[in-house]
């Protein structure tokens, strides 16, 4: 019975570690090399877009609450102050 546990737990070890040596070296290949450069390329352009995103909502939510609005906007006269825009 340990004979047989040993090489079962050897024979996983060996498929685990064959797929993880596999793996690797996929991604050293240029294919997998370019793969990883366009996915970290596309996490910083999405992460750019959400602090974007973010700036607009609490540069809105700022004008709103002091009471300041943009050049062309259509604002209550209650919400616009004299001078500004």
């Amino acid at each position: 019975m340990s004979r047989a546990l040993w090489f079962v737990a050897g024979a996983g070890a060996g498929v685990y570690a064959l797929s993880k040596a596999r793996r690797a070296a996929e991604a050293l290949t240029p294919e997998g090399l370019a793969d990883r450069l366009s996915g970290l390329g596309l996490g910083a352009r999405l992460f750019g877009d959400e602090v974007r995103t973010g700036m607009a909502e609490r540069e809105t939510e700022l004008r709103n609450r002091l009471g300041l609005r943009l050049h062309g906007d259509q604002a209550p006269a209650e919400l616009t102050k004299e001078g500004n825009g």
